[in-house]
């Protein structure tokens, strides 16, 4: 779901703001859909799907089914979750052939365990930054929705979500909610020097990480690999920031090696790794990892 002119916060929560007239753009307007179906393309391209073998994919704000159409031209197959039911109708009225269903991301991502071999999303991710109401807090609706999705993918998955950020801090915040969740990866920029042709794609791995793809240019010789430090000058913005999501991680194996069981270091790097997980932790101590007398 694309989205240009007002910021989101002006415009209210996406299932009203996506109305009957709205989602009549997204089937109508010739260029709305080149643009949904060029990201779409760039989406699927940076998840390194095997070409040969048909996956099952999940398209988060799929929308009017406009992303759907494109996976299942590539011969894949797909379902689809949207917050806004003037969207779906037009979904089912166009006859997609991938399923879809009424959901707020921000609640989660409602399917079994390991069930999706990888997913997208097209201009979505960046609503759940907005409060809407009192009880949204976009942190928490960020963690709930990256962590449910990471439930979902199978080991090794990955997840390319396009998003329009509307600063540092924003894309700050979303990287740091999918780090929580377990994710590796990071951010790739196209045409980082256009206005109009710029686009973010946050690239998301379940499984031991990869490098990232190359961003996009106008000039191919001045290609570079996208990695997870960059300036707010992509952002258009004056405060250089470092994105969260890191582009490698030390094997779990390899960092505990030569950590003795029930050590104080080993206590404490428990509870630092339950911390990075959201969950809450006793505060560490002069007693922590302290090996008790035995009682008589």
């Amino acid at each position: 779901m694309a989205f240009r002119g007002r910021r989101p916060e002006l415009r209210g929560p996406p299932e009203l703001y996506y109305d009957k007239n709205e989602a009549r753009k997204y089937v109508r307007n010739s260029r709305m859909i080149d643009v949904q179906i060029k990201m779409t393309g760039r989406a699927l391209e940076l998840l390194c799907v095997p070409e040969d073998k048909p996956c099952y994919v999940l398209d988060i704000g799929c929308g009017t089914g406009l992303s759907g159409d494109y996976l299942s031209d590539e011969g894949h197959y797909w379902v689809g979750i949207d917050i806004s039911p003037a969207m779906l109708d037009e979904a089912l009225d166009r006859e997609t052939q991938g399923d879809v269903i009424l959901g707020d991301m921000g609640q989660g991502i409602p399917f079994k365990p390991g069930t999706f071999d990888a997913c997208i999303s097209i201009s979505a991710v960046q609503w759940l930054c907005n409060a809407n109401k009192k009880s949204d807090i976009p942190a928490k609706r960020l963690y709930c929705f990256f962590s449910s999705l990471y439930s979902v993918l199978v080991r090794g998955g990955r997840a390319v979500l396009q998003l329009y950020p509307e600063n540092s801090e924003q894309l700050e915040l979303i990287t740091t909610q999918a780090t929580r969740a377990g994710f590796t990866g990071g951010v790739v920029v196209d045409y980082p020097n256009s206005a109009k042709a710029k686009k973010f794609y946050l690239c998301l791995f379940s499984g031991p990480s990869t490098s990232l793809p190359e961003g996009l240019s106008e000039d191919t010789e001045e290609e570079k690999p996208a990695e997870s430090t960059f300036t707010a000058d992509s952002l258009g913005c004056s405060v250089p920031f470092l994105t969260a999501v890191s582009p490698y991680r030390i094997p779990y194996r390899i960092a505990r090696r030569g950590v003795v069981r029930k050590s104080r270091e080993w206590v404490l790097e428990k509870k630092a790794r339950r911390r990075r997980q959201g969950k809450e932790v006793c505060p560490d101590t002069q007693y922590t990892g302290r090996k008790r007398k035995p009682r008589f």
